[in-house]
């Protein structure tokens, strides 16, 4: 059963984050209160070829988000911090803030845990989004189907629709978007 949480604040679970020269927590307080946050989940690092589109939205729309109040972009992914800043520097994602979920607790609490045993990768995440203000959640869009198919809702054209839909958008994203739509007609 997908969750959707809006108007509930997020779970309050404390990740363990590598960053610089060592290990330290942030808890969900330090990322969402007092702000306006837009989070998405993907089921893993390097989960080709959709988690990098989703991702790559993201990055090229953060200048935009931020001009429509966002003040961070999350992407939250039950992995390692070591593989999501190989991904991010791989992906050149330096817009994102990328928090490791290692042992799945958020995305527990979110109800938002998917079985991917069967294609070799144990219990990940759902593909999902969320604008979360002050720790609240505003909107949420979520994947339903399989983790292999296009983002068609979860994506940040979505987000940015729902948040400013007259948004200006990126010259370079405005023509991913429409190859992304081509492909789908298909």
């Amino acid at each position: 059963m997908v969750l959707n949480h809006k108007g509930q604040r997020v779970p309050h679970v404390t990740f363990r984050v590598f960053e610089g020269v060592g290990w330290h927590n942030i808890s969900t307080a330090d990322l969402f209160d007092h702000k306006t946050v837009v989070v998405f989940a993907v089921p893993g690092a390097f989960t080709c070829p959709h988690s990098p589109i989703q991702l790559l939205g993201y990055n090229e729309y953060a200048q935009v988000f931020r001009a429509n109040g966002v003040d961070k972009i999350l992407c939250i992914s039950v992995n390692d911090p070591f593989s999501l800043a190989s991904w991010a520097q791989e992906e050149g994602a330096d817009q994102v803030h990328f928090i490791p979920d290692v042992n799945g607790d958020f995305t527990r609490a979110m109800g938002m845990v998917i079985n991917l045993s069967s294609q070799g990768m144990g219990y990940r995440s759902r593909r999902y989004s969320m604008l979360v203000k002050d720790g609240v959640i505003e909107k949420m869009f979520v994947e339903r189907d399989d983790f292999e198919t296009m983002p068609m809702v979860s994506n940040a054209e979505t987000m940015l629709n729902y948040i400013n839909p007259l948004a200006q958008r990126p010259k370079q994203m405005a023509v991913l978007m429409q190859m992304w739509r081509t492909m789908l007609s298909v």
